[in-house]
């Protein structure tokens, strides 16, 4: 990753003290679990109730994994980490190197960096499972008739009821105010009387949702690529779409004028629309799908691209290959979600956090109509109307729909938005710091989902605020 200048200067130099309070007794065995990328990597397992108002459903198993700090004289404590998701696998992430950036090489040295696999999600058990139908590409997640709607939720409730008959009652409790109660109890059995925590993406809200249950136990928080649970979900469907639009629009500006873009000198957008088109009409073969991708898979894997800003020459290379005289779009569809080992935890946690507002099939087709207002280019992908589509009909009642989650109470927080983040708008941010008693805002001016993948201005930020307990100052900016 490249190296930027910091604009915004750390507020204050006074070093808050390194360690908070004398730590309790860890009831975590941990053994070995090297990998490549990291030969210090311990693994442990912690256990959690399903239900905690129904002990009679029985338990899950948490898996962690954990970095010791590399200066044990200077230990601050354990740095919990999430990458996202709905679905991310924190083990992995600490594991595989999601932290081995020379940037970060302070919170190695000064934190335990513990990863977890949240409740349902890879390494956990019981794991969500579904079957293979969860992604049907012959479905219309745009409706236009009574038929076809009435075709998306009899077939969204059919998955829905195969995932609970695999999974058991597990599928009922994975939402979000449930994993932030499992966040306690990994707090108390790694021995520490405060934790501090980096969120990305959706980390951001299982973060804000843990720290307003309890703000005591925050040392410190970065919650970078913030969600704001709080936000209508038709407002937010918008708001997501026209964010995607903006870094597809973006992306086509730097590949048309750029040596770096395979479509150099190209009408990008136009080449864009043009795939699409094709790929609505079963025109664009997939080699990793072996068979024509779908419109709506193209448009997910020109998405996912987006997210890291030095990808960018790798998507306009995926593009113009789905685009040739012999298209193949595997490059791209390798690149989405529906294929996914976890996309059946996806779709369960986004249920419960993200249910559908649709009433019926004309407001569902009037809902559409405007997300091709504000994203003409990319209406067919975004997260948000995955998850609404998706859980159009699905049958598990939502236990954590959009709600306010203030936090009073706790050390200051550090929020950190992208003003063309293609996920998370700056709009999200904005209000999730408002949410937060004391907050601090760190607004990126440059590309990409998450300051952390695309900022060595904001990891610096993140950095010093995580060791020293001082965030940035007011009107911080990574340009």
């Amino acid at each position: 990753m490249g190296i930027r200048g910091i604009v915004a200067l750390v507020a204050a130099v006074v070093v808050a003290a390194a360690v908070p309070a004398v730590a309790e007794a860890s009831s975590l065995s941990w053994r070995p679990c090297a990998t490549t990328q990291e030969p210090t990597a311990e693994c442990s397992t912690v256990e959690v109730p399903i239900d905690r108002a129904r002990p009679e459903l029985g338990s899950a198993q948490l898996a962690l994994a954990r970095l010791p700090a590399l200066d044990p004289a200077h230990r601050i404590g354990s740095l919990l980490v999430n990458p996202g998701g709905p679905g991310g696998s924190g083990v992995g992430f600490v594991q595989f190197g999601g932290l081995a950036s020379p940037d970060l090489a302070r919170l190695r040295q000064r934190f335990d960096i513990v990863g977890f696999d949240p409740r349902g999600d890879w390494f956990s058990t019981p794991r969500i499972t579904c079957g293979e139908g969860l992604w049907d590409p012959a479905l219309n997640r745009f409706p236009a008739t009574r038929t076809e709607y009435d075709a998306l939720v009899a077939h969204n409730r059919k998955v829905g009821e195969e995932c609970l008959a695999r999974t058991g009652p597990l599928l009922e409790n994975a939402d979000t105010q449930s994993a932030a109660e499992d966040i306690e109890t990994i707090r108390a059995a790694l021995g520490e009387p405060k934790i501090s925590w980096l969120g990305l993406s959706y980390g951001t809200e299982l973060g804000a949702v843990y720290a307003s249950k309890h703000p005591d136990r925050v040392r410190t928080m970065v919650l970078d690529g913030a969600v704001d649970h709080a936000r209508p979900l038709r407002q937010a469907i918008l708001e997501e779409a026209a964010a995607t639009e903006d870094a597809l629009v973006r992306f086509a500006d730097w590949c048309r004028g750029s040596a770096d873009c395979a479509l150099r000198g190209e009408d990008v957008l136009a080449f864009y629309d043009d795939v699409v088109s094709r790929a609505a009409h079963g025109a664009v073969w997939s080699s990793d799908l072996k068979r024509p991708a779908t419109a709506d898979e193209i448009s997910a894997g020109v998405y996912n691209h987006l997210y890291i800003r030095e990808e960018w020459p790798t998507l306009g290379k995926a593009l113009a290959a789905a685009g040739g005289e012999f298209p193949d779009a595997a490059k791209l569809t390798g690149r989405n979600q529906f294929q996914s080992p976890i996309y059946g935890a996806y779709r369960a946690i986004g249920c419960h956090d993200f249910p559908s507002p649709f009433t019926g099939p004309a407001d569902m087709g009037a809902m559409a109509g405007l997300l091709r207002v504000v994203a003409p280019h990319s209406w067919r992908y975004s997260e948000y109307w995955d998850f609404t589509s998706g859980c159009t009909g699905w049958p598990i009642p939502p236990k954590n729909p959009p709600q306010q989650h203030p936090v009073k109470g706790a050390p200051p927080i550090l929020v950190v938005g992208g003003a063309h983040d293609p996920a998370t708008p700056l709009a999200w941010a904005r209000g999730l710091a408002s949410s937060i008693e004391g907050a601090a805002l760190l607004i990126r001016t440059d590309d990409g989902h998450t300051g952390l993948f695309n900022s060595a201005c904001a990891r610096a930020a993140e950095v010093e605020y995580l060791v020293s307990g001082v965030p940035p100052g007011r009107g911080a900016v990574c340009r």
